[in-house]
């Protein structure tokens, strides 16, 4: 399961940001999760409440926002967001699309305890 190693990371990142910043905690810890990106969010969030334990997250709040696909067609040029996992574009039904969002997690923001 993937989403340990991410959650490892994420806390030695938030650990790195809370001490740059003189913090005594984190509040809140803001995802950006897209779709395509390989993550599940319900594991996730199971391994971020189980490794948060004894760190600077340890009161934290997360939250994932599930950024939904966004599909450029390179056929009928049309631009559209997607809530699946498909390279096909709803438009016109081909598949030569480009995606454009969509495939990354990325930490968004975070609450700090000055």
């Amino acid at each position: 399961m993937h989403e340990y190693s991410i959650v490892m990371s994420l806390m030695d990142q938030c650990e790195a940001l809370a001490l740059q910043h003189n913090a005594k905690g984190i509040e809140q810890v803001e995802l950006k999760i897209g779709i395509l990106s390989g993550v599940e969010p319900a594991l996730l969030a199971q391994a971020f409440d189980t490794f948060k334990l004894g760190t600077v997250c340890n009161d934290a709040k997360l939250i994932m926002n599930i950024q939904p696909l966004v599909l450029q067609c390179r056929d009928c040029e049309q631009q559209t967001q997607v809530n699946e996992r498909t390279v096909i574009c709803p438009a016109c039904g081909g598949n030569n699309t480009l995606v454009m969002d969509g495939e990354d997690m990325m930490l968004m923001q975070l609450i700090l305890d000055t």
